[in-house]
């Protein structure tokens, strides 16, 4: 695959709507020519201790940030005919599903595919198949885990030796 998205999000709570952090990579002849990043105000715009303490940030950080229509107009014309990548695919599929519903937005039924469940079949001597580990294996060191456009670089990375 030479051509497509990487995708990450991070969310501020157990609701997958909750995207408050969004990392996109565009990759187009197996080259990296674009990243977009964005902070999102959550819906429900709550953070829970355990996704603050994973990701770092907290409703301080996003309580100017735009809403998820806003920033997703300015990803979909990046991402316009690509299919989309990520590591842990029915999570990140998961979110952009939950956040479209919760805005009554026309979901347009992404291809989607998974690098972690790649890895798994691909590379099964792998001690465990997280993001960071992963990545170490395809011969990218990972900076800033949990920060969704560092994870959606590392995904992209993954996605261009193993896809």
């Amino acid at each position: 695959m030479t051509n497509f998205a990487a995708i990450d999000f991070e969310t501020a709570n157990r609701e997958r709507s909750s995207v408050c952090s969004v990392g996109v990579v565009i990759v187009r002849d197996g080259e990296i020519v674009d990243t977009f990043y964005s902070l999102i105000q959550p819906e429900p715009n709550y953070y829970n201790y355990w996704c603050t303490r994973v990701h770092g940030l907290c409703r301080a950080d996003t309580d100017d940030a735009p809403l998820f229509p806003d920033v997703w107009a300015q990803i979909e014309p990046l991402i316009e005919g690509l299919p989309l990548v990520a590591h842990n695919r029915p999570f990140d599929e998961g979110c952009l599903r939950a956040v479209f519903r919760t805005y009554q937005m026309d979901y347009p039924e992404y291809e989607f595919y998974d690098t972690l469940a790649a890895s798994r079949r691909l590379q099964p001597q792998l001690p465990n198949h997280q993001l960071q580990t992963v990545a170490a294996a395809c011969g990218f060191q990972m900076q800033n885990h949990h920060h969704a456009l560092a994870d959606a670089e590392a995904c992209a990375w993954i996605a261009r030796e193993l896809l």
